[in-house]
């Protein structure tokens, strides 16, 4: 499996890891049995949040399928915006070590802009750093206007990733937040990064750009897609996979190879079109 230094952390992080949002309404036993497969295969890198299932994510799927296995995992939580003061960032992050059983995350994150005032979420973050119970932490959903915000709230190095809506019909973060992200040392994730059950159909123009190239390599248009995202040395991806199968063929992706060719034929399938006002958010 094909790693990276995630962001400014200077941790090698898996380029494909495991989401685990809407995990809830699987089958448990199968998603655990998914989720320990994908460590098997190298998808070391687990994101999850206590959004998920209201924490029942955290607690019944993330600890089980990680028992055992905690250090090698590159483990992600995501705090509420609701939840986001300086108190209660804290409390949040101890709900979540405590379902998660362990006693760090690797990184931790804001799930959305929210109404607190940022300056309490960072004073948070960086405690929390100091206590020993996240070794980095970074943001999700945001755009350039609120990066520049927790920048100039924390100062340069602190910021290790920006989680964001990512697919190849929604490229927004190819306009101004990716190369923010890179010129400051910010590790980018892709959540969603099939569509959410909206990937392109077979029949489509885009559809079939994607099965010739997958027939050209031996792969699935799922892992044409994947690699496609994951282009950039900035870029990770988190893909859900629920069932053993599903993570085998996430995995890979990471080792396909895809020509300048074949990437500007992606590209041009697949349009990133105007630069929006903000960003998606799903």
């Amino acid at each position: 499996m094909e790693k990276r230094v995630f962001g400014n952390t200077g941790v090698a992080v898996p380029v494909i890891g495991q989401g685990t949002w809407q995990m809830e309404d699987d089958d448990a036993e199968g998603a655990i049995r998914a989720l320990r497969a994908g460590l098997d295969l190298g998808l070391t890198h687990v994101d999850t949040a206590e959004l998920y299932g209201r924490g029942e994510v955290e607690e019944a799927l993330v600890a089980k399928a990680l028992e055992g296995r905690r250090d090698e995992v590159f483990l992600v939580s995501k705090v509420m915006p609701s939840n986001a003061t300086l108190k209660g960032s804290v409390t949040a992050c101890e709900r979540s070590l405590k379902r998660l059983r362990t006693d760090h995350l690797d990184c931790y994150l804001l799930h959305w802009p929210g109404s607190h005032p940022l300056e309490g979420t960072v004073r948070a973050f960086e405690q929390l750093v100091k206590d020993g119970k996240i070794r980095s932490w970074g943001v999700s959903n945001f755009g350039v206007e609120e990066l520049e915000e927790v920048l100039a709230l924390a100062g340069p190095g602190r910021i290790a990733c920006n989680q964001v809506l990512y697919h190849l019909e929604e490229r927004a973060i190819e306009h101004a937040v990716v190369p923010w992200c890179e010129a400051r040392g910010v590790a980018v994730v892709a959540y969603s990064p099939f569509g959410n059950g909206h990937f392109p159909s077979p029949d489509s123009a885009g559809g079939r750009v994607l099965a010739a190239i997958a027939r050209a390599h031996g792969a699935t248009p799922y892992q044409v897609a994947l690699q496609f995202l994951v282009r950039r040395p900035s870029l990770f991806a988190i893909p859900k996979a629920s069932d053993v199968a599903h993570v085998r063929d996430n995995a890979k992706a990471a080792s396909l190879k895809l020509t300048v060719e074949e990437l500007a034929r992606i590209d041009a399938a697949f349009p990133r079109g105007d630069e929006p006002d903000s960003l998606p958010v799903i």
